[in-house]
Order: C-alpha cells, then structure tokens, then sequence
C-alpha cells in the first residue's frame, strides 16, 4: 500500500476506496467517520454569498438509479464493516437524498444503529426557490458493528461540554467558517466542532480513526489536535493534496 502522505499518526491514500479497504487488516480500527457522497449534484439550484449557483458538486456526487445508490452504500460499509473492531463505531453524515438507503444498508449489514444525530446549521443558506422549507439540517447515524457489542461513549465528557446535563441528539452550530478553508474549498467540507464531539465521544487517546471518503481530512486535523490515530482515503488528487495541506498545518 503507498502512501500519498505519512507522520507519525497520520496517513493518506490517494485511491478508491473500495480498492484500498481491502488491503487493511481485519478489526484493525476503532472508529470509522464517513462522509459519502449524497447523490444531489442533479442540477438544480442554491444560494453561495447571496448569489444562485449549482448544486453540482462534481462526477462523485452524481447518482444512478435508486438500486446503484444502495448497492453503493451497502458495498462500501460491507468493506467498513471488515476492518471495525468488533467494539468499534462507525458515523456516517448525510441529507434525505442519501440517509434513507445509509440507514437501511446498515441494518442489512448486521450494525446496530445507536443514535440519530440531527446537525441543525445555525446559518444555512436561504432557500431562492421559495418552494418548499429551507434545508436546515443533515443527519449523523452512529452505529456498531452489532446488537452485541460493547462500544465505547465518553458519557460524562459529553455531559460536561453540555453545562453538566445529559447531551440530546440535536446538534447546533454554524457551517465551516472561512478560516478552516484557508488552504482551499471542499463543497462538503464539515466544520471542525462537529468533527471533534465525534472523536472525543467515541474515542479513546491513541484510537485509529479511518475516513474513506475523507475530502478536505477535517476528521484528520480533529484526530491530530486530539491525541488519535488517522488514516484517511479519497480518489480526488485535488481533495487529497488538501487533506495534506491541513494536516501538515493542524497545529498552526
């Protein structure tokens, strides 16, 4: 397996990422975030800096029929699934164009879902076409390898960042602010807040994170800042040399 970047706790794969999790060992990661693509580059219209522009993100994003998408979804967590550790987690990000058949595919696959996270975007941009409500939120499933496993949940921690009361599964804040695109723009790219609860909830110091479909490595730089372990993977060379960018500057 060649490496497209490596430190000491970091590494990145240029390559598909059906390809690449093949090579990993078995139950070799403790935590797996995914971002996949949400199958709504269909050409239609949003709101950037008050002006209209496409919601095409790019050839990635583009779906097939309702039948390509869910054996999409279900092939790639299948190959998650392998090198999850029998106690590890794995969150997977989407919208109503994905998380439907994401949920489902899960449950083909033998996980069992824990929570359903809705991120609801304190400054989401405004709907133009004034059809319909405006998209607010996305959804985080969190799941495990099956009904039987006992995964780890940083309770109290979750309940001290939260003034002492039990955290909800309704998340708010803000979209990536423009300081965290400072070596370019992903179209998907996560907030870094929303990526450390994640790692700080489900992770232990010195865990392996994995994200197959990593984009601009937010989960990265959080697993640096953090104290974790990072493999990331993504078949864009524009995306990946991103992800090194970030990484070689998390600490700046």
């Amino acid at each position: 397996m060649k490496t497209f970047y490596k430190d000491e706790n970091s590494e990145l794969y240029l390559a598909d990422t059906f390809e690449q999790l093949k090579k990993f060992p078995a139950e070799s990661v403790d935590m797996i975030f995914a971002d996949p693509p949400y199958f709504l580059s269909n050409g239609g219209i949003t709101c950037k800096s008050g002006k209209v522009a496409s919601v095409n993100k790019g050839d990635w994003d583009k779906g097939g029929t309702i039948k390509e998408k869910h054996a999409f979804n279900r092939r790639w967590i299948r190959l998650c699934g392998k090198v999850l550790k029998s106690n590890g987690t794995i969150w997977i990000s989407g919208t109503l164009h994905n998380i439907y058949s994401v949920g489902m595919a899960l449950e083909q696959e033998d996980f069992k879902i824990i929570n359903n996270i809705t991120w609801q975007k304190t400054n989401p941009p405004p709907n133009l076409s004034c059809k319909y409500f405006t998209h607010s939120t996305e959804t985080i499933l969190w799941a495990k390898k099956n009904n039987d496993a006992k995964h780890y949940f940083n309770y109290n921690l979750m309940k001290e960042l939260n003034d002492g009361k039990q955290m909800k599964d309704v998340w708010s804040g803000a979209l990536t602010p423009p300081r965290e695109k400072t070596f370019g723009k992903h179209p998907t790219q996560k907030p870094l807040y929303l990526l450390k609860r994640i790692v700080l909830a489900s992770t232990r110091e010195g865990d392996l994170v994995l994200d197959p479909f990593c984009g601009s490595a937010t989960t990265g730089v959080a697993c640096k800042l953090l104290g974790r372990r990072f493999i990331g993977i993504d078949i864009n060379p524009e995306f990946i040399a991103l992800s090194k960018e970030r990484l070689l500057h998390a600490n700046d």
